[in-house]
């Protein structure tokens, strides 16, 4: 029976053989690795565009008033230097050990990166540009969203794309509430010395974070057809 039992289980992620890369396992818990990669997606997004629309506004006070823009950075900058072992249990108190939590701490890691991209795209709106766009009656508000917003894009873009490579790895540590995604196996197969599902689990991380960059590669030449003329 000992034998039979053996020769019945999948040989590969076996406790016997315990193997890097195992098919068998990606077939067996694939629903599991599914919803893992899931919720992985799901916060990475949620954390960064919620990072986005904080940290707009945070960019334009930082525009208007130059007197802020120093402290803005250095908070934004000095949120980022936070361990995240540190941070999400300050937020456990306030938001539980749910999803939100985690989202929370992405979106405040990622502002150090958006707000600098978000003024600097605004910046390298030339001041001629400006001065037309006035000339010829644009108010504030469609000077921003018609003239600066679109020609600091390719700078935002930039910026965006670093911030959610970056997200994706740190949403792994979301396992210290239990909502990791991806993290979840990742920490699993270290308590458990489980390989295959370590590995599996790592490899997709990689494999998102190159996915998610190229959709934005991709938005960013959809959005901004004038830059491609500019290369031809």
């Amino acid at each position: 029976m000992t034998i039979l039992g053996a020769a019945a289980e999948p040989s590969c992620y076996s406790r016997l053989v315990n193997d890097w890369i195992c098919p068998a396992y990606v077939t067996d818990r694939q629903q599991e690795i599914v919803d893992a990669t899931v919720q992985h997606v799901g916060i990475t997004v949620v954390s960064v565009v919620l990072g986005l629309l904080i940290a707009f506004p945070l960019a334009l006070l930082a525009r208007r008033l130059p007197r802020l823009e120093a402290t803005i950075l250095a908070i934004t900058t000095g949120i980022y230097t936070v361990p995240s072992l540190a941070l999400f249990p300050l937020l456990v108190p306030f938001t539980g050990l749910s999803a939100t939590t985690v989202v929370i701490g992405l979106a405040l890691y990622a502002l150090t990166i958006l707000v600098r991209s978000l003024l600097e795209g605004l910046r390298s709106v030339p001041d001629d540009v400006r001065e037309s766009a006035t000339g010829l009656g644009y108010g504030r508000g469609a000077l921003l969203m018609k003239i600066e917003l679109p020609l600091a894009l390719p700078v935002v873009m930039a910026g965006l794309r670093v911030a959610t490579v970056s997200t994706v790895a740190l949403t792994t540590v979301g396992s210290l509430v239990a909502y990791g995604g991806l993290g979840n196996l990742i920490k699993d197969g270290v308590l458990t010395n489980f390989r295959a599902e370590l590995f599996t689990a790592s490899l997709l991380c990689v494999v998102l974070a190159f996915v998610l960059d190229a959709l934005l590669v991709l938005a960013q030449r959809l959005l901004t057809p004038w830059t491609r003329g500019v290369r031809a």
